[in-house]
């Protein structure tokens, strides 16, 4: 077998299924809510059930979104020419012939996701909070809805493209998930920076 690298830790690992597990509840949860599914309704056992499961799962998900912080923020505010030269690139998604310039332990296109998915999570956050403890001021509560929703059409717009970028795209990816770590040759090949830096 390849000589493996870690990629990432324990920590990161729960936190990443933490995150992903909550966030398919809430949208299951908001789904029966949204549309008042009967389907879901058997599924969670009621509607009152439900509410307790979406409001809950909404916490476990704030948690780990802020986990996140102290792993992916740091590198991702570290933007630079190389990151210019990617996204000029496309990450060499477009051609299999472009050379993309050295990546960090995430590529740029990571980076701009995880921006991304950080303060819409946060406005989702934020807004859900609205509407669970602020009920009887009705200008908020719509307002907390607006945020709520439009942020919701966000996330389950590029979660699902983080999925297949992760799994399917890029095979050898998604053990990161599972094991934390990837063989070096692999990780030469996408994150030459981060490799260099570890001193392999």
């Amino acid at each position: 077998m390849s000589n493996m690298i870690r990629k990432a830790g324990p920590f990161e690992i729960v936190n990443h299924w933490a995150l992903a597990i909550s966030f398919f509840a809430l949208v299951l949860s908001g789904f029966g809510f949204l549309f008042h599914l009967e389907q879901m309704n058997a599924l969670f056992g009621s509607f009152s059930r439900m509410r307790f499961i979406h409001n809950w799962a909404g916490v476990i998900f704030m948690v780990s979104l802020f986990l996140t912080m102290f792993t992916y923020l740091p590198v991702s505010l570290r933007l630079g020419s190389d990151d210019i030269g990617w996204i000029l690139k496309a990450g060499g998604y477009l051609s299999k012939k472009a050379v993309v310039p050295p990546q960090d332990i995430i590529n740029t296109g990571q980076k701009l996701y995880y921006l991304v998915f950080l303060l819409t999570g946060s406005a989702i956050s934020a807004s859900g909070l609205g509407i669970w403890f602020i009920a009887g001021v009705k200008k908020w509560v719509l307002i907390s809805h607006l945020v709520h929703n439009i942020s919701f059409d966000l996330l389950v717009t590029i979660i699902p493209l983080h999925i297949y970028l992760g799994t399917l795209a890029n095979p050898g990816t998604f053990r990161i998930m599972v094991y934390g770590t990837v063989p070096l040759e692999w990780a030469r090949k996408r994150h030459e920076k981060w490799v260099r830096r570890m001193g392999y």
